[in-house]
């Protein structure tokens, strides 16, 4: 009930201190007289200064309660469009059958380990708004732009080779990135291109997708793996004032990955909406009404 409950200015609780320390030091001395039979008046008296002496210290409490203004967070919310928007474009045409990149793990091909550093990829964005695109003959979009990571890394565990068939169709699947990302207002609008060879199954040009990439202020990552075309992913990556990269093993991947993780960096996490409610009155209102009780009693006596 109360684990949501804080304290705007918490230091200012430490107030109460001057007011305890009074209590026992700022004793004022007055003069003693002696008058018979007082023990009948003391008596009926004792209720009475202690009802006072709760409400002094109920308004003292409760006002400064007040101050340090105690809130329940009701909600935090992320301002989603000054982060970083990622489309992580893979190729998942028959040659990612090869068994090459581990050498470790003979039994893994390119798209196991591809996959792999992916996952690991996507759980260290946690801030980021991050799709998936998958190519072969055809183009496939395997998740929009999404903040759940737990659901991309499963989506991830499911993709499989040749999934869109044996071919390659590297230049149509980065026009669909592009398409996507075009008019997302972001931070930064990146494209992370990863194949392993000739494309072999595009209909639109390369220079049309240089184009866009350049009109839309796109980054494209582009990544090879072994022999791939890297030509034509180098040509991509400095038209989008971008690295190209090229991968042998794992360990090359997961080398690429980190330096882009480093590359790019979102700042999204310090972009922060907190809604939240203010429960001050409740404490001054106790604190009024006892400061009310408190006059009452005082002026009665």
């Amino acid at each position: 009930m109360f684990s949501n409950i804080s304290f705007e200015y918490p230091y200012l609780l430490l107030l109460v201190i001057p007011f305890i320390l009074c209590a026992f030091f700022c004793i004022a001395k007055t003069p003693s007289y002696l008058i018979p039979h007082l023990h009948i008046f003391q008596k009926s008296n004792q209720k009475s200064s202690l009802l006072i002496n709760i409400l002094k210290w109920f308004t003292i409490c409760f006002a400064i309660i007040s101050l340090a203004s105690p809130i329940r967070v009701l909600d935090t919310q992320l301002i989603k469009n000054d982060g970083i928007n990622i489309i992580l474009d893979l190729d998942a045409s028959g040659s990612m059958k090869y068994r090459d990149l581990d050498e470790n793990d003979d039994t893994k091909n390119r798209f196991d380990v591809v996959k792999e550093i992916v996952k690991d990829f996507i759980s260290k964005r946690k801030a980021d708004n991050i799709g998936l695109m998958v190519f072969g003959e055809s183009v496939m979009m395997a998740s929009p732009l999404s903040f759940d990571k737990q659901a991309q890394e499963q989506i991830v565990d499911y993709l499989e080779v040749e999934m869109a068939g044996s071919k390659t169709a590297m230049i149509d699947s980065l026009a669909s990135s592009i398409n996507i990302l075009k008019d997302k207002k972001a931070k930064s609008n990146v494209i992370i291109l990863l194949s392993d060879g000739e494309d072999t199954a595009s209909k639109i040009p390369l220079k049309v997708v240089i184009r866009l990439i350049e009109k839309y202020n796109i980054k494209v990552y582009t990544i090879g793996i072994g022999n791939a075309n890297q030509i034509a992913l180098d040509q991509i990556a400095k038209a989008s004032k971008a690295k190209s990269y090229t991968a042998y093993s794992k360990d090359d991947l997961e080398l690429i990955y980190n330096d882009i993780n480093s590359l790019e960096k979102s700042k999204i996490e310090q972009n922060k909406i907190v809604l939240k409610e203010y429960l001050f009155f409740y404490s001054l209102f106790i604190a009024v009404l006892s400061l009310i009780f408190l006059i009452f009693l005082r002026n009665k006596e």
